[in-house]
């Protein structure tokens, strides 16, 4: 009954992951992108700017840079080595060009996120400045469409569990630093495993698993102002050191940059690398490149809601950066390593993702795939951090702030349970409420695309740069 259940969850799961998801995020996202006059390329200076601009005078908890941080403390995680090596396996080099399509198509959608989440930001049932698409839903569109919020916060309730990270950063962790021959031989393996009924790697697991959870609380049990006091920190470090390990193996393989940058363009029109792409960003990536930018899944309204911020378009301005960063340089650089490296990448059999990435971190610098897995931890652990307030604002719009702590247990404790047990149906079925977060969040962006216009069009033709509210 139970494999039953598991294998109609993961088939909806597949199919709303495929094409339905691709034709929202990438369909929706170019209408926005057009229709808002190509405001990812043409604001793009404006944005940088607000970077060194103060934001104060608004309802919030963080500034506009600390929610820029945390929301990139999300989304740069795995997929940005593993999923990049998977596109580069699958469609090619040229998949690369789509990737940096898709960022451009995502930063408009994150601008209208950001605009619409200090347009429509909300209050918790203690008066706590709250946002989110929910509050977009319910302030934006009407009471009405309450339904369809609460539809998006209990999708965000299972849609931001950490299912992915928690199993795949302990299958990493077990393969680069350890044998199957020294667990079996280890006698602590042996006493945990024996208490809690599990063999030696089961029990392995299961430590890694309580050490994730320990760090993670340590971090989220203080709120989103320690969350986003530690992103602040954390991302600008694991992103730079991350940058200088490509940047020592674009200098020692000099010669072969301009001819990885002539593969990229020169395949990105061929028939390989056009339906690999497709297949990359509709099959494997609408699936799982929703959770590397997350753009129309409706997360990034969340942190930008808590913004000190009361300008919605230089929120929205900000907000549009996250995938430039994420898709555009995180995965550039993971892609330029990768093709340095492992040039004969299209040859290799089967879907592979972190396997190709250390194989080519290994060949490029002196043990670079255990400098791959630190970078690896970081990257999964600031997930962790933001996904959690995200899950504990949807609790919060659900259950009242006083229950919503609960949640916040009940995510610590499933880092332990989802380090050890087999996860395909697990993982189904956080996809597939991952992707029913981005209906209801791309259907509400939608219906206010105009009323983002209107306040993008008064904030450009103001001498004074004032926003306006719709």
């Amino acid at each position: 009954m139970l494999d039953q259940l598991g294998k109609y969850i993961v088939a909806v799961a597949d199919f709303l992951c495929g094409y339905p998801l691709f034709f929202l995020l990438i369909g929706g996202g170019l209408y926005l992108l057009i229709s808002s006059g190509m405001v990812s390329l043409r604001r793009l200076p404006a944005a940088i700017g607000e970077l060194r601009r103060k934001h104060s005078g608004g309802d919030g908890q963080i500034s506009s840079v600390q929610a820029l941080a945390s929301v990139i403390a999300a989304t740069v995680g795995l997929g940005n080595i593993a999923g990049v090596a998977i596109a580069l396996v699958v469609g090619g080099p040229g998949a690369i060009f789509w990737m940096w399509v898709s960022a451009i198509v995502g930063m408009a959608t994150k601008y209208h996120e950001g605009v619409l989440a200090t347009m429509y930001k909300g209050t918790d049932d203690m008066g706590r400045p709250q946002g989110g698409p929910m509050h977009v839903i319910t302030r934006g569109l009407g009471p009405r469409w309450t339904p369809m919020a609460r539809f998006f916060a209990v999708a965000g309730l299972f849609g931001t569990l950490c299912i992915m990270n928690a199993n795949q950063l302990t299958e990493a962790f077990v393969t680069t630093f350890s044998t199957p021959e020294g667990i079996e031989a280890s006698g602590l393996l042996s006493t945990v495993g024996g208490a809690v009924g599990l063999d030696n790697l089961h029990a392995y697991k299961l430590l890694f698993g309580c050490a994730i959870a320990i760090v993670v609380a340590a971090v989220i049990l203080g709120g989103i102002t320690r969350i986003a006091r530690v992103a602040s920190v954390m991302v600008p470090f694991m992103v730079g050191v991350y940058f200088v390990m490509v940047l020592y193996i674009i200098v020692t393989r000099a010669a072969d940059v301009p001819a990885v940058f002539g593969r990229i363009f020169s395949e990105a029109f061929n028939m390989r690398a056009g339906l690999g792409a497709l297949a990359g960003i509709a099959i494997i990536g609408a699936r799982r490149a929703a959770l590397v930018n997350d753009a129309g899944i409706g997360t990034a309204s969340i942190m930008h809601g808590a913004s000190r911020n009361n300008r919605p378009v230089r929120e929205g301005l900000i907000a549009m950066l996250g995938p430039g960063i994420d898709s555009g340089l995180v995965c550039t650089l993971t892609a330029v390593a990768i093709l340095l490296c492992v040039p004969e990448v299209q040859s290799i059999e089967g879907v592979k993702g972190l396997e190709v990435a250390m194989t080519a971190f290994d060949r490029g610098i002196p043990g670079g795939s255990y400098m791959l897995m630190f970078i690896v931890v970081c990257f999964a652990m600031s997930s962790m951090f933001s996904y959690s307030f995200y899950g504990s604002t949807c609790a919060s719009y659900l259950f009242g702030s006083r229950r919503s702590r609960w949640y916040v247990y009940i995510f610590i404790l499933s880092l332990v349970i989802f380090a050890v047990v087999p996860l395909e149906a697990a993982v189904g079925m956080c996809d597939l409420f991952y992707a029913l977060m981005a209906f209801p969040t791309m259907i509400s962006v939608l219906l206010l695309s105009g009323r983002v216009r209107k306040a993008t069009a008064r904030y450009f033709s103001s001498d004074t740069k004032q926003d306006c509210d719709a």
